[in-house]
This record gives C-alpha cells, sequence and structure tokens, in this order.
C-alpha cells in the first residue's frame, strides 16, 4: 500500500475517518428475526430458545462451511417482502435494519398486546471471490462489515501472479449494478467507498501477462517448466533418430 503520485498521501499514523452509509435491504438479502415477548424474558431470560438455536447452528455452519442463516432467517423476495409467520408478508426492500424493525413490530403489535422486544439483523456479509484467489468461491461471514482485505484474507489470499491494481468490484445497488476498479496497492484505498465490503459484493482479480505466457508463478516453477520443456524436445529428438 503505497501513497501513488498525484493523491493526498495517508501518513502513518493518521487517523482517517468513515462516513458509511446505512446499508438498505435488496432482493435476495437474508435478515435474522428474533422476537421475544414478556414472558420469554420471564422464563428464558433475555437468551431465549431461538437465540440458542442459532448459536448452535452457527457452530455447525462454521464447521460445514454452510449459511446459517439460509434455514433460519427470512429472504427479501422479488417484491421486496419477507413473510413472516402469522403477519405475512412485510415490504422491507430499500430499507435500513432500523426501519425493517419499526415495521416488523408495528405489524407484530396488531396481535401481540404485551410488551414486546423485536432484534433484526442482517444475515452476515455474502460475497464472492472470483479469479486469481487461493481460494476462490461464495462466503459468507457472520458479522455486520468487513474490509476488503479481510474478504481477501478469507478467500486465501491473492496468488503471486494476480493484478493487485486492477481489482474488479461488481456492486449491487438498489436501483441495478456497477463495476468499479480498485487499485490495491494504493493506499487511498482505506479512504475509499469500497474499503468496506458490502453484502452480494463480487470481487475478481485477473491474472498479471505471465499467467498467459504459461510460465509459474515464481522463478522455481518457471525455471522447471522450462527444464521439462528442454527434456521434452531432447526426448522427442532422440526418438525421431
Amino acid at each position: 500500500m503505497q501513497n501513488q503520485e498525484g493523491n493526498t498521501a495517508i501518513e502513518d499514523g493518521e487517523l482517517i475517518t468513515y462516513e458509511i452509509p446505512e446499508y438498505k435491504l435488496q432482493y435476495n438479502d437474508i435478515i435474522d428475526v428474533n422476537i421475544q415477548t414478556i414472558e420469554d424474558m420471564m422464563q428464558y431470560g433475555f437468551n431465549n430458545k431461538a437465540t440458542q438455536m442459532n448459536g448452535q447452528m452457527g457452530n455447525v455452519s462454521a464447521q460445514s462451511g454452510g449459511d446459517v442463516y439460509y434455514m433460519s432467517g427470512y429472504s427479501v423476495n422479488q417484491m421486496g417482502n419477507i413473510r413472516l409467520p402469522i403477519v405475512g408478508d412485510v415490504n422491507v426492500k430499500d430499507k435500513t435494519i432500523e426501519e425493517a424493525r419499526i415495521d416488523i413490530e408495528q405489524k407484530l403489535r396488531e396481535y401481540v398486546k404485551s410488551e414486546l422486544y423485536v432484534k433484526v439483523k442482517l444475515g452476515g456479509v455474502r460475497y464472492s471471490a472470483l479469479g486469481e484467489f487461493r481460494r476462490p468461491g461464495k462466503f459468507v461471514v457472520l458479522q455486520d462489515r468487513m474490509t476488503i482485505f479481510e474478504a481477501i484474507a478469507n478467500a486465501g489470499d491473492l496468488t503471486t501472479v494476480a493484478k493487485r491494481d486492477e481489482v474488479l468490484l461488481i456492486r449491487q445497488y438498489p436501483e441495478g449494478t456497477r463495476l468499479h476498479r480498485i487499485d490495491l496497492l494504493d493506499r487511498q484505498i482505506v479512504a475509499s467507498p469500497f474499503y468496506f465490503i458490502q453484502p452480494n459484493d463480487q470481487l475478481y482479480v485477473e491474472p498479471m501477462k505471465v499467467r498467459e505466457t504459461g510460465t509459474g508463478e515464481n522463478t522455481a516453477q518457471t525455471l522447471a517448466l522450462v527444464f521439462a520443456g528442454i527434456s521434452s524436445v531432447a526426448l522427442i529428438l532422440n526418438l525421431i533418430k
């Protein structure tokens, strides 16, 4: 991470502040809705059975690589709704987590007259890592936010032939999809809107020209390929003779 020529330099130890816009729910998002009445709290305390079950499922998911909230959460459909038991459809598209929580609580109060506590969380950060990653694939990280470097590390880091200065970020917006080019070598990335990964982001990293020529990722691999080629040619010549 270098201070690129022409950009405002970011010195070591300099404090960088963020103005992160609140994420708005979109189609295919999954949210976790935890509902507790006063009776639930009196019987089970603040951690009710549903919370404990989610915790157990989270442990299983972490071991198996699955998505805990796929089975226990509520998916936003194409109409922008989630479907809750008894309550029915609740529209959450283009709403923040807090706005969705308020709407769900208002719907529930039509049926529940006692004290009510509603907690809504995004079902983790889902993203895809494609191209020159050591462990490419689709990932779900059970936390509220993560940086692009954490996402790369989670995918096993980049290969030695990855184009670090031309990473393609495909990001979903309420109005559609946008493509962004990111230079991981530029220190300004930590002050950019792309420093934090958003749900459903896709990272694609192209290989350098060395991959197209068929040479190895490092000197040792390249020499091994050269010697293997020479040996093959020598063997063919001997067979011809």
